[in-house]
């Protein structure tokens, strides 16, 4: 177990595998811990009806955890799928787009997240935004970036006055480690909620259930997903440590 913290923290929470592992990330580190979940029309909004019992499972993982979870909010922001010609946001085929990004790429829509994170956080007197961005094992969007993270800490900071820290304890791990550290933080217990329970399919796709967990199986999150997994057995059969992120 990390040093616990006296101040606390808002965890972004889609209900995806990477919020799941962050939600751990940091129940196990701070006191008061609150989650906020986005609605943005997003093609696979089935992942926010997984949040619900993705929390009460995290609950029963760690006799701590139940008395640290505190209030979960969902904010809608409707006009950024309104606004967003993606294959995330429309019924489209998901394919490289000429900018070396995927089309699922969201244009803002991790500034817009933060953003709207740190202004609850302000509200809810918490110091600390963890979100599950990466740059080391991702799909090449530019806001999911350290330096993009870091820039946006220091405008949210000057914004609001205020002294927030954007945590990323995903950044700079792959998805294996990702597995990895879930194991780590919660054991298999927690390795088997997130894949029963957790969702990361950008096509909503819930009807198939794979070794990693649900998902359509072809769509580049899907593809990341199994990938990591397939590692993070190879190198936990094989006794490897993945360091704790």
């Amino acid at each position: 177990m990390a040093t616990e913290r006296q101040d606390g923290a808002l965890v972004l929470f889609s209900g995806g595998q990477d919020s799941t592992t962050c939600l751990a990330w940091a129940l196990d580190r701070f006191q008061r811990v609150e989650t906020v979940g986005f609605d943005y029309g997003q093609r696979h909004r089935v992942e926010l009806d997984c949040r619900a019992r993705l929390r009460t499972e995290l609950g029963k993982i760690n006799r701590n955890w139940p008395n640290r979870l505190g209030d979960d909010h969902t904010i809608s922001l409707s006009a950024l799928g309104e606004i967003s010609d993606t294959a995330l946001t429309q019924d489209i085929e998901i394919e490289m787009a000429s900018t070396g990004v995927p089309n699922t790429f969201v244009p803002g829509r991790n500034l817009i997240f933060l953003t709207f994170a740190a202004a609850l956080a302000y509200r809810r007197g918490l110091k600390h935004v963890v979100g599950g961005m990466c740059e080391t094992d991702f799909s090449g969007y530019p806001d999911c970036r350290d330096d993009t993270i870091k820039a946006l800490q220091v405008a949210l900071n000057l914004g609001m006055e205020s002294r927030f820290v954007l945590e990323t304890p995903l950044m700079w791990i792959d998805k294996a480690a990702t597995w990895q550290l879930a194991k780590h933080l919660g054991g298999q217990p927690l390795v088997d909620v997130i894949i029963e329970d957790s969702h990361t399919c950008y096509l909503g796709e819930r009807g198939h259930r794979h070794d990693w967990g649900f998902g359509c199986g072809v769509c580049p999150a899907c593809e990341l997903r199994a990938n990591g997994y397939s590692k993070f057995i190879a190198e936990d059969a094989g006794g490897t440590e993945i360091p704790n992120g």
